[in-house]
């Protein structure tokens, strides 16, 4: 599975997000951008979801990475973001660190082998720091995407 294709293209990439100040905020606004890519399900409903997925625990991997994501019906193809933050945030997660690198997944609600491939990637792919330094310094959307292409490729 590769991650640039998750995301399809650069559209789906939001850098250096200065509006958030909070882990509801987050959702809130990556909900927003999730929702732009289906029919299917209203911002608030992906939201609903997302809050619901963190009620179980919280999706903050640590280091700075945080990957909220949710099963959903409506939807056939896995729908994701990423997002930088200019100023981390708190999201609970797991090292108590706060966070700055944000994957947002929506997968189909019947899609378990999926889902779990591509949390298990996600987690391979953002816990290396050196691929999370460079995610943080591209400020661009299209050079972050062609990054994570690069990525794929390895």
């Amino acid at each position: 599975m590769l991650i640039a294709s998750l995301l399809v293209n650069a559209d789906n990439i939001h850098c250096n997000e200065n509006a958030i100040s909070s882990k509801k905020r987050l959702i809130e606004n990556l909900s927003q951008y999730l929702a732009t890519n289906t029919q299917a399900l209203p911002a608030n409903r992906i939201f609903q979801a997302l809050l619901e997925r963190e009620r179980l625990g919280s999706t903050g991997l640590g280091r700075g990475v945080a990957i909220p994501h949710a099963r959903v019906p409506g939807i056939t193809d896995t729908i994701a973001v990423l997002m930088t933050l200019a100023t981390p945030i708190n999201y609970e997660a797991a090292d108590n660190l706060p966070v700055d690198i944000v994957f947002g997944l929506l997968v189909p609600e019947d899609g378990d082998e999926y889902h779990l491939e591509h949390l298990a990637r996600l987690a391979t792919l953002l816990r290396d720091q050196a691929t999370c330094e460079n995610i943080r310094t591209t400020q661009d959307p299209e050079k972050l995407f062609n990054l994570l292409l690069a990525i794929d490729d390895d």
